[in-house]
């Protein structure tokens, strides 16, 4: 029997598995029927972990015991931008680790955000057990083109917590061009335009035959969709102030509704010119009487709202082309990738961008998990080979003296790629030389994204600038990065040991694998009956829907779903019913077949805009080394 791998598209608020057998890609539902499952962990006060859309009824009823939008955190500083603005408006706790790492504290419990993408990932792994029948272990899982390093790494210890071997963290560009392009004789030139919940990417490729060359990406990694919906939030909460006095944003029950029907409103305007909202008893006033909330968002409206962040994305546009050395018109096509590009407002706009009709025979939630799974059967000698070139989507830098950054690599630089530089010491008997290493595209180093600090030692010592060490930096095809000295005087390597960095030690990584973290998660595997692939597309809903109101905790994964669901309708897109109402005119007015469409971004995190960029100011990390010479 063939080695079974699979594709896993980890996103920020929906997360695909895929697999590609005998030339033939599918994609594994879960065990409802569905293609995507919510990136979505609550943990019950029982210790349990519930993945998936059963976690995510809980982000209204159980908000602090509730992470989604994991991605948007992880491998950041906890004094980043990002995480400020995740700590003023998420409902779950972000607190500080060692070395500025970010941890997220639930029912005094700490995870780091591989912790809580293992989970995600070991929910997507049994999905895949479940529909191959078989022990799943290995696994090629996409990422944003624009993740730094440390970003990179963090969700590489993510798949080896569920315990996945990572053949390939892959660029999810590339992975879209290649479910686009693989085995179809293509001779193309293409831009992946990926719009997600959380970040953006535009890769410019070379398709020749079954080559995919990628010749430049840039990305912005603080838009997405989600920011789409703080828009629709802020126009909500701020109508809802000024009418009621009463800030909605201080209440994390209210805002995770206002959150949920921003989503579903968003959702609504891709294919329809109107999204009503009703949110009944959102709030109590002064004078102790509940309010409500009932407004009509029209197309105009909304595209108004947004179309600064459909800007921001073709500013990254002009620097892709502009790196790739061509214009729009010597494009043969745009595939568009991730849920937001299903509004008219982006796909018109990206239109008018490119000047030609971008590709809609693909679908932008399943694209990037079937390339990931047509590359992980090429890894596995299962299916065809694909030839991929990917490049570095950031330059690789080096603080130097006065805070400024000297480029070892520079950014859309084919990897893997191996670089030296050689450093002298700046003092007499210098025993240790500290390297800080920074990805960004500044010549100054607060505006960079550090990296770490990397400590070389066991040199021979002598007079300031008599000892020479050369130090090597690779970008691996994972675009994580590597980096060796070795003493020029002997060819002894000198030892390397990482002294800031917000990711987990080998030794944190390994306790959390023998805690075995990810044991806890009650997939939907074994808690669910699942849908036979040839029903998958069907429609799953129950039959029967009972009335709104809480989800216990302890009710079983299929319970919690169908509740979900009716109560993502009934909050957030205004089906309202009297006291003592009839179930049965409920189930009327409800839309069964549309319950798990509008379920589907329950979970979004809302975000601001601005750059979180790391400044270094007021840290003690050593002197920095002075560079001689040139690279080899």
């Amino acid at each position: 029997m063939a080695e079974i791998a699979v594709g896993i598209d980890l996103g920020t608020s929906n997360s695909c598995v895929a697999t590609s057998r005998d030339g033939d890609v599918e994609v594994l539902p879960n065990a409802y029927g569905e293609a995507t499952t919510a990136s979505v962990v609550n943990l019950a006060a029982d210790g349990s972990i519930t993945v998936g859309n059963a976690a995510k009824a809980n982000i209204i009823h159980d908000p602090k015991n509730t992470v989604y939008s994991a991605k948007r955190l992880i491998g950041r500083y906890f004094f980043s931008d990002e995480v400020k603005k995740a700590q003023a408006i998420c409902s779950y706790e972000i607190v500080e680790a060692e070395n500025h790492g970010v941890r997220i504290k639930v029912r005094e419990e700490l995870f780091s955000l591989a912790e809580l993408s293992a989970m995600v990932l070991r929910e997507l792994k049994s999905i895949a057990e479940a529909r191959l029948g078989g022990s799943v272990t290995k696994a090629v899982i996409t990422v944003p083109a624009y993740f730094n390093d440390n970003q990179r790494q963090a969700t590489k210890d993510a798949g080896r917590i569920a315990g996945l071997e990572v053949l390939r963290i892959l660029n999810e560009p590339t992975a879209a061009a290649l479910a686009y392009g693989f085995g179809k004789g293509l001779n193309q030139r293409v831009a992946v335009y990926d719009l997600g919940g959380g970040t953006f990417d535009i890769s410019v490729l070379e398709i020749g035959e079954d080559v995919f060359e990628v010749l430049a990406t840039s990305g912005d990694t603080f838009l997405g969709g989600d920011d789409f919906d703080d828009r629709l939030i802020d126009l909500l909460a701020d109508e809802f102030l000024a009418s009621e006095k009463v800030n909605l944003r201080n209440d994390p029950y209210a805002l995770e509704k206002l959150k949920l029907a921003s989503e579903s409103a968003k959702k609504q305007l891709s294919v329809d010119a109107r999204a009503e909202i009703r949110i009944p008893d959102i709030a109590t006033v002064a004078d102790g009487s509940p309010r409500s909330i009932e407004r009509v968002v029209t197309a105009e409206e909304f595209n108004a709202l947004v179309m600064d962040l459909i800007m921001r994305s073709f500013k990254v546009c002009d620097e892709a082309l502009q790196q790739a050395g061509i214009i729009a018109r010597d494009l043969d096509g745009v595939i568009l990738v991730g849920g937001p590009t299903r509004l008219p407002i982006v796909r018109d706009s990206v239109r008018e961008y490119f000047q030609q009709d971008p590709k809609t025979d693909v679908d932008p939630d399943e694209v990037v998990a079937m390339g990931a799974a047509i590359h992980a059967a090429s890894l596995v000698n299962q299916g065809g080979d694909a030839y991929l070139l990917d490049v570095t989507p950031l330059s690789l830098q080096i603080g130097v003296a006065g805070g400024l950054a000297e480029p070892v690599i520079e950014r859309n630089t084919p990897v893997p790629i191996e670089q030296s530089r050689t450093f002298t010491t700046f003092k007499d008997h210098q025993e240790a030389v500290a390297i800080r290493v920074y990805q960004g595209e500044s010549r100054e180093t607060s505006e960079n994204e550090l990296l770490g600090q990397f400590e070389f030692s066991g040199f021979e010592k002598g007079r300031r600038g008599e000892v020479a060490i050369d130090v090597s930096f690779e970008i691996d095809t994972d675009g994580i990065v590597n980096v060796t000295a070795r003493d020029r005087a002997t060819g002894q390597a000198a030892s390397t040991r990482i002294t800031l960095s917000s990711g987990l030690s080998e030794g944190e990584l390994q306790q959390i694998i023998d805690d075995g973290i990810t044991d806890r998660v009650a997939t939907s595997a074994e808690t669910a009956q699942p849908v036979p692939l040839d029903e998958a597309d069907a429609d799953t809903a129950p039959e029967t829907l009972e009335a709104p109101g809480p989800v216990p905790l302890t009710e079983d994964a299929d319970t919690c779903e169908m509740k979900a669901y009716a109560q993502a309708d009934i909050d957030a897109l205004a089906i309202d019913t009297e006291a003592g109402g009839d179930l049965a005119a409920l189930e009327e007015d409800l839309d069964v077949d549309a319950l798990s469409d509008d379920a589907d971004g329950l979970g979004s995190s809302i975000f601001d805009d601005d750059d979180a960029l790391f400044d270094p100011a007021g840290e003690d990390l050593g002197a920095d080394p002075e560079p001689s010479g040139g690279e080899r």
